[in-house]
C-alpha cells in the first residue's frame, strides 16, 4: 500500500534514541535543549520551546500572547481544527478569514477588508502555511502593526521552507512560529511540536506555560526561596514537556532535513509534469515562497470529472494507493456550527473542499511508486 505520508527512520535515529534510553535522563534532561537549539539555529530564531505536539504549541503560544476571555483569534478555515481550538482553550472566540484561491492560504486581501470593517479586532491572527507554502507574511505583519494583533504562524507543515529567502521559523514577520513533528510531517519526534520566537519575554512565557506555570527563577518568585528545592506556581500551565527520547529523535532527524525537503521538491516537480494532462489543478507556488511540501494537494475539475470523490478514493485504494484530504473547513465542523458558523460563510474554502485531494508525498516514495500513483490517476480520472 502507498500511503499519503510516511516517516523515514534511520539506524542513526534509532541509535540516538537508544543512547537516551541508557542515559540518566529520559525526560527533563539535556536532549531537549539540544533539539531546541538545533531548530532555532537552522531557522535563525533566537529562542525555541519544544512541547508534546503542535496543538500544545499553539495553546501556549496563545497563552504567551495573553489571549483570553473576551478576545478573538482569526485563522484560516482550511486547516486542522487545532489552529482554531487553541483559542477556545484560552476562553477566547474564533473567527475565520477565507483563503486565496491560488495558494489556499489565508487571503491577505480578505484579511485587510475584514480588519477595516470588523466590529471587534482580533488579538491574535494565525496564518496557516498549508502544504508547506508560506503565507504572504510581510503584508500580514504590516497589518498587525497597524491593527495591533499578535501573529502566530502555524507552520506545522512548513519546516525547511522559506519566504523571501528567510527560513520559515525565523519570525522575520511574526511574533511566534509553530512547528509539528507528527510522523507524517517532514521531520518527526513521534509526536511533538515547537514554538520559535525572537522575543525573550515570549520565550519565558512559553517555558512557563509548558511546565505547569511553575518557575524556579528567583526573580519571578513572590518571596525568598525556602531552599534549593523551592519552586512556585505563578500561572496556570500544563504539562506539555517533550521527553528526551523524542528530542533525541528530533535532533537526529534535523541532520537530514535538507535531504528530506530536496526529495519532496523533486517529487513535486515530477507530479507537475506528469499530471498536466489530467482534469485537475496542480499546486501554485507564490514567487516569494519556496515550500518544503509536506503534502501535495490537487483540485479536481468537477466539470470534467464525472466521478464522486468517494468513488475516486475507493478506486485508488483498490489500486493500492491511499489518498487523503486536507482539510474539511473548520467552520463546518459540528462544534463550530454550534457556535454560529454555517455553510456559505467562507465560499472559497468550501469550494476548495469540494475539489481537493491529497496525493502521496514523502521522502521514501520511490520514482516507481510515484509512477504507479500517476498511472492510477490516469486510469481513474481518464
Amino acid at each position: 500500500m502507498i500511503y499519503y505520508g510516511h516517516q523515514h527512520i534511520t539506524n542513526e535515529d534509532i541509535a540516538a534514541v537508544r543512547e537516551v534510553l541508557t542515559s540518566d535522563f529520559l525526560t527533563q534532561g539535556p536532549a531537549v535543549a539540544r533539539f531546541e537549539r538545533s531548530v532555532a539555529d537552522y531557522c535563525g530564531a533566537a529562542h525555541a520551546v519544544a512541547v508534546t505536539n503542535a496543538t500544545a504549541a499553539l495553546h501556549i503560544a496563545c497563552q504567551a500572547a495573553g489571549l483570553g476571555a473576551g478576545d478573538v483569534l482569526w485563522t484560516s478555515p482550511v486547516t486542522f481544527v487545532a489552529s482554531a481550538n487553541c483559542a477556545r482553550y484560552c476562553g477566547a472566540d474564533v473567527d475565520f478569514v477565507d483563503i486565496d484561491d491560488k495558494t489556499y492560504n489565508m487571503s491577505v486581501a480578505v484579511l485587510e477588508e475584514k480588519l477595516k470593517t470588523a466590529k471587534k479586532l482580533p488579538k491574535v491572527v494565525v496564518p496557516v502555511h498549508l502544504a508547506g507554502q508560506s503565507c504572504a507574511m510581510q503584508r500580514i505583519w504590516e497589518l498587525s502593526r497597524e491593527y495591533g494583533f499578535t501573529v502566530i504562524e502555524d507552520a506545522s507543515h512548513a519546516i525547511g521552507g522559506s519566504y523571501q529567502d528567510n527560513p520559515v521559523g525565523s519570525c522575520a514577520y511574526s511574533d511566534m512560529t509553530v512547528f509539528s513533528f507528527h510522523p507524517v510531517k517532514i521531520i518527526t519526534t513521534g509526536e511533538g511540536g515547537m514554538v520559535l520566537t525572537n522575543r525573550r519575554e515570549l520565550c519565558e512565557g512559553l517555558q512557563l506555560y509548558r511546565s505547569h506555570g511553575i518557575t524556579r527563577d528567583p526573580s519571578r518568585m513572590t518571596r525568598t526561596a525556602d531552599g534549593p528545592w523551592y519552586y512556585e506556581q505563578i500561572a496556570l500551565g500544563c504539562n506539555y514537556r517533550m521527553t528526551d527520547l523524542q528530542a533525541a529523535l528530533g535532533a537526529s532527524q534535523m541532520t537530514k532535513l535538507d535531504a528530506f525537503v530536496a526529495r519532496r521538491r523533486y517529487l513535486v516537480q515530477r507530479y507537475r509534469e506528469k499530471l498536466k494532462d489530467l482534469p485537475l489543478r496542480t499546486p501554485f507556488c507564490a514567487p516569494d515562497a519556496n515550500p518544503s511540501w509536506h503534502i501535495y494537494i490537487v483540485r479536481l475539475d468537477l466539470e470534467r470529472v464525472k466521478k464522486s470523490k468517494q468513488e475516486i478514493f475507493a478506486e485508488m485504494k483498490e489500486r493500492g494507493i491511499m489518498l487523503n484530504l486536507h482539510y474539511i473547513p473548520v467552520h463546518l465542523q459540528p462544534y463550530y456550527r454550534e457556535l454560529g458558523f454555517a455553510e456559505g460563510d467562507f465560499p472559497v474554502s468550501e469550494r476548495y473542499y469540494r475539489e481537493a485531494l491529497t496525493l502521496p508525498l514523502y521522502y521514501d516514495l520511490t520514482d516507481a511508486q510515484q509512477e504507479a500513483v500517476v498511472a492510477a490517476l490516469h486510469e481513474v480520472l481518464g
